[in-house]
């Protein structure tokens, strides 16, 4: 017997009516890459939006499943960009503007754009490849300056390209399954691999984020969104957000210390996003000046594992919660989510720490098993450590244009390649990368382990490790650390003697290089791939 209920698509543009019949007043701030304020509604958003979409099927003439580039700041023509182009039925590729030009030229040409919008002060960096590009039929170019011009061929103005639309058509009609968004791997351990995400996967994500247990977003928010809108559709918060009536706060280019402390301090933003490496800096601007009645009160933070004590000097020093999120490009991305339960508040600080500090339990309809070396799920015991698997309505089930299968499992999983294990509460905890575990003399040691230990020591700032070729243990672990004054460098001594009490003898880094920066992936991760090349080449 079949249930008696409407079949009813969920469909981005749904997200969009919604926020606008019921908050057309709430605000969208945007602070544009020339440090000029923006500000408008809801309801303004959605009658540009139906503007662009319109004009995307009548100027631009796009076609239902056309795929469609951005190559932007966080910013409301880039969230106008994130409805609209679905609104036409077609695919917001939003991309990495942080990649080099080569795996921009395989990534636009794989995805096969047949527009790009592009902010103006990026575009210099696409003037070099735009021949390289045959699918791009033209740049639209967003916040250009009186004057401006450039060297791309059939380029024209964002503004120009919506003046003179309407808002007198329906959006596109499409069904829930198909293709929304789609965005690509950061391409650090091969080249870049496409995700395209539904419909339906994007609203449920959204939906679940929100929930009580997890991101608690509601129209009492003023949210500050760090995370860049190429990074996994900025973690899914423009479409959660604007679900909930939450008031958002775009920071395009902005991204340094005082500028986002102002940025927050002025808008009255109470909760943000973004990696723990941007957070770091933060806090290292607050401690010298903390403004008064500073209102931030909850930061995601996800991509890699913020340090327990990072976590835990915010908490301190600010009463500023870290929340712990963990996904991938491929889960849409936030997978898990961790927050205390109402026993745990009964527990010693520093046993909260320890359940504040892992990646947390699965967002409802998110599986998550721990799978042995032999392949045998593992039990949950928080002890048993396997390869992290997971499956669910916004996990990816094929990668874009590929037919391999290395990273799916024939009974229907999809295998994130990290390690850890998950205990009796259903919290998860991410021990490393298979790729980037050490296997030193038969024994395998942990290099996420080592570094969350050396970054909390107090005069530490950022810590990786990686393993290193060994004639008698074929790796060994070496540290590479950034001390927040150089003048108050630990020896290799200190630091063996601070590491020995949770870790044995042969766990310990072998060599300790101090550097004044880590390598850092184009989404904020710890390069490891260009540490390992830099170290091969003895210039790390």
């Amino acid at each position: 017997m079949e249930g008696l209920m409407m079949d009813f698509e969920l469909t981005i543009t749904g997200i969009l009516e919604h926020a606008n019949r019921v908050f057309p007043r709430k605000e969208i701030i945007s602070i544009l890459p020339d440090k000029s304020r923006h500000q408008y509604t809801y309801g303004d958003l959605y009658s540009r939006c139906k503007k662009l979409c319109n004009a995307l099927r009548r100027k631009l003439k796009v076609q239902k499943g056309d795929i469609i580039g951005t190559y932007a700041w966080n910013h409301y023509q880039h969230l106008e960009l994130y409805y609209a182009i679905p609104g036409a039925g077609a695919v917001c590729h939003t991309i990495n503007i942080r990649l080099s030009a080569s795996q921009t030229e395989f990534i636009v040409n794989n995805a096969e754009d047949r527009f790009i919008f592009i902010d103006a002060s990026l575009v210099p960096f696409f003037e070099i490849i735009a021949s390289l590009l045959p699918t791009v039929e033209s740049f639209i170019v967003l916040n250009a300056p009186d004057g401006f011009s450039c060297s791309l061929s059939n380029y024209l103005q964002y503004e120009d390209l919506i003046k003179d639309e309407t808002e007198d058509s329906a959006w596109e009609e499409v069904r829930e399954t198909e293709a929304c968004a789609m965005c690509y791997t950061s391409g650090t351990t091969g080249l870049p691999k496409g995700v395209v995400y539904s419909h339906r996967a994007t609203c449920l994500h959204a939906i679940m984020i929100s929930l009580p247990n997890d991101a608690q977003i509601s129209f009492h928010d003023r949210m500050l969104l760090a995370v860049p809108q190429f990074h996994v559709m900025a973690w899914g918060f423009p479409f959660a957000g604007m679900l909930a009536g939450a008031v958002i706060v775009l920071t395009s280019a902005h991204l340094q210390p005082e500028a986002l402390i102002n940025i927050i301090t002025e808008e009255k933003v109470n909760r943000a996003s973004g990696v723990p490496t941007l957070w770091q800096g933060i806090y290292t601007s607050l401690k010298m000046h903390t403004p008064k009645d500073f209102p931030l009160k909850e930061i995601f933070v996800g991509g890699v594992s913020a340090s327990r004590n990072l976590i835990e000097k915010y908490n301190i020093d600010f009463n500023i919660k870290l929340v712990h999120a963990w996904g991938m490009t491929e889960t849409s991305p936030v997978g898990t989510l961790s927050r205390l339960q109402p026993e745990h508040y009964l527990l010693a600080d520093n046993e909260k720490l320890d359940i504040i500090a892992l990646q947390g339990q699965e967002l409802p309809f998110i599986e998550i098993r721990i799978v042995s070396k032999g392949g045998m799920p593992a039990p949950r015991d928080g002890k048993t450590v396997g390869e992290i698997q997971i499956r669910g309505p916004w996990v990816i089930k094929a990668y874009f244009k590929s037919v391999n299968r290395d990273n799916f499992t024939d009974d229907g999983w999809f295998k994130t390649g990290d390690v850890g294990t998950i205990n009796q509460e259903g919290y998860m905890h991410i021990t490393d990368r298979e790729k980037d575990l050490i296997k030193s003399g038969g024994e395998w040691i942990s290099s996420v382990a080592l570094e969350i230990a050396i970054m909390s020591h107090p005069l530490v700032k950022e810590a990786s490790v990686i393993a290193i070729p060994d004639e008698k243990w074929t790796e060994r672990p070496m540290a590479i650390v950034v001390f927040k004054d150089p003048k108050s460098a630990l020896t290799p001594d200190e630091f063996r003697a601070f590491l020995s009490g949770s870790f044995a003898n042969y766990q310990l880094p072998d060599k300790y290089v101090y550097v004044a920066e880590i390598p850092k992936t184009s989404v904020g991760k710890f390069d490891k791939k260009e540490m390992r090349r830099l170290q091969a080449e003895g210039n790390l």
